[in-house]
């Protein structure tokens, strides 16, 4: 069995500038590490906050899936399919780049922030036809249990890939399993919490390789975590 791999918050690559400050979980732009290329599938994760007004202009991708997950505020997304909309706390924005996209993302507000997680994850297929979907999804729904966002009833794309979430009181615990040839990484949003004997708490990643039965997520105090289930 295979140690677990931890990232902690302040380890993480910090971009700052005017209008954006950014936490980078993986190897991100000029944040070049070659130790830190990704977790299976799972590329990025970038934890951003853009001040009222600023935004990412156009830029292109392809071949990648890439997911917004809106915490706090809202996001204004237009690309190059005529795919235009805001983005809210609670939603879920997934775009497929496929064989090539541009797309900008904007603060929807000019003075409030707008507090998301940009997610990248390498799909299972190459130069398909850009593909997009948006869904809000109750955050009352994962109290003690996890939501799914992405995958199982949450939101299809072009990977074997599934997000989840949920939110644990202190002293709550659920169990997890990680099928071999899998890889689960948690990557923890507020709160504290132990897992594979190790103490996580907000801003921190663990990525766990499978097999693995019986995992015991216990939160010590009131926590949100994000999952991913990725093919390593």
């Amino acid at each position: 069995m295979s140690e677990a791999l931890l990232r902690r918050s302040g380890q993480r690559p910090h971009t700052r500038i005017d209008w954006l400050d950014s936490r980078h979980t993986f190897s991100f732009g000029h944040h070049y590490d070659p130790q830190w290329m990704g977790f299976g599938a799972l590329r990025v994760i970038n934890d951003d906050r853009v001040v009222g007004g600023g935004g990412f202009p156009p830029h292109r991708h392809a071949n990648m899936e890439i997911v917004s997950i809106v915490l706090d505020g809202a996001l204004a997304h237009r690309d190059s399919t005529g795919t235009q909309g805001v983005i809210r706390a609670g939603d879920v924005q997934w775009m497929s780049a496929g064989h090539g996209i541009e797309h900008s993302e904007f603060n929807a507000s000019p003075d409030a922030p707008v507090h998301f997680l940009q997610v990248w994850i390498q799909p299972d297929q190459v130069n398909a036809a850009p593909a997009y979907e948006q869904r809000n999804f109750d955050p009352t729904l994962r109290e003690g249990r996890w939501q799914d966002l992405v995958g199982g009833s949450g939101i299809a794309i072009r990977q074997d890939a599934r997000i989840r979430a949920i939110r644990l009181a202190a002293g709550e615990s659920v169990s997890l399993d990680v099928a071999a040839g899998r890889g689960l990484w948690l990557q923890v949003l507020e709160g504290a919490l132990t897992i594979a004997d190790q103490d996580i708490a907000s801003g921190d990643g663990i990525g766990l390789e499978g097999p693995r039965e019986g995992l015991v997520l216990q939160a010590s105090q009131a926590s949100e975590v994000l999952s991913f289930d990725v093919p390593r």
